[in-house]
């Protein structure tokens, strides 16, 4: 695996982001945090049939020992309920999973959070290695342990903390990676340069042609930088009681945005890219930093091709609804990760409703 770059995540539970190409396919390195006889290969009805065989063949060369069952699951943030998360438990429970038992979860985002959920709860706790095979999971949700399943009202408000034993970003399954989605995950890329390092924002800017055209050496240098972000920020805040908050930049306004549409219009990077100038421009509005930040993070994002603003047909009001119930607000009020510029993101505690309700009527 030498051509493959690696960040160590440290803390109480530490372990390795793997990135480069190739990565399915090594048996070996999938094979090594399986510490029993049994794993469940969960996965969903997109990406099953493109890549699940491939990992099961790789696995069961590396340790012919094993039994290996597959549970795939609808695609698409619908299937991310209670009842997914109870399919995939009795799916454990028809594999007789003991506690050395180990979930790869094999997908986006959605199969990430549900089965790192589910390997959470069985057993009080198995072991989960992630193998996303989106941009958006490979830099956000299959580093730092968020595991979670939506409600009807809000995005992940059941789930838990329970780190990977491993995390296998292959780079190479991007290149069949729908436009679309490709995008989603450059806007979480983004985010961190927003939120912590002008200077990748401008790298970022600087190399938006590659990047959208899946240049892997830009793509493994935006995954790797994106990674030694989080990794650095979750180490110190495991369990996002302070710093690792400034990671849902652009969030409360994007899960209210994908709430209010019943997870069926902007995908999850296409409404943090709409939070986050929404965030920037409630900043302003606040006086905590300039309009001209504002317009300067919506041009890169747009140069994305990115959303930048709020769909049509919304109610702010009951946006605001959604807001009040997102997992950041506190008894004292709305709650957002704002920032002083670019940069430069903060927690803000108290922000007040009409500023919010303001900028989401465009005032």
């Amino acid at each position: 695996m030498s051509a493959h770059q690696r960040i160590d995540v440290g803390g109480a539970a530490p372990y390795a982001i793997h990135i480069g190409p190739g990565l399915l396919a090594d048996g070996e390195a999938l094979a090594a945090p399986l510490r029993g006889r049994q794993a469940l290969l969960v996965s969903d009805s997109h990406v099953a049939p493109l890549h699940a065989d491939a990992v099961r063949g790789a696995l069961l060369a590396a340790r012919p020992d094993a039994r290996i069952d597959t549970f795939v699951l609808p695609a698409g943030e619908a299937a991310k309920t209670l009842a997914g998360f109870g399919d995939a438990i009795a799916a454990l429970a028809a594999l007789g999973a003991t506690r050395d038992a180990c979930v790869y979860a094999l997908g986006g985002g959605v199969v990430g959070d549900l089965a790192g959920f589910a390997a959470a709860c069985w057993m009080r706790g198995i072991d989960c290695v992630q193998l996303p095979t989106s941009l958006l999971a490979m830099v956000d949700s299959s580093v730092g342990g968020k595991t979670a399943v939506d409600l009807p009202q809000g995005k992940n408000l059941v789930g838990a903390f329970h780190p990977p034993r491993a995390v296998f970003a292959d780079t190479a399954v991007l290149h069949s990676l729908p436009d679309r989605e490709l995008r989603a995950g450059l806007a979480e890329v983004l985010k961190y340069g927003a939120i912590a390092d002008a200077g990748f924002l401008d790298w970022l800017s600087g190399r938006a042609g590659a990047l959208l055209e899946r240049e892997d050496a830009a793509l493994a240098g935006a995954i790797a930088r994106s990674c030694a972000h989080k990794a650095a920020i979750v180490e110190r805040d495991p369990f996002e009681h302070g710093e690792r908050a400034l990671l849902n930049f652009g969030h409360t306004f994007g899960h209210a945005i994908e709430t209010a549409q019943a997870y069926d219009g902007l995908n999850h990077g296409e409404a943090v890219a709409v939070g986050m100038v929404l965030a920037a421009r409630l900043s302003a509005r606040l006086g905590h930093a300039s309009e001209a930040d504002a317009d300067r993070l919506q041009a890169v994002l747009e140069r994305f091709g990115l959303p930048v603003a709020l769909p049509g047909g919304l109610d702010p009001d009951a946006l605001l609804a959604h807001m009040r119930l997102d997992k950041k607000a506190q008894a004292s009020g709305l709650r957002f990760v704002l920032w002083d510029g670019i940069g430069r993101a903060r927690v803000v505690a108290g922000v007040p409703a009409d500023a919010v309700l303001a900028v989401l009527r465009g005032a």
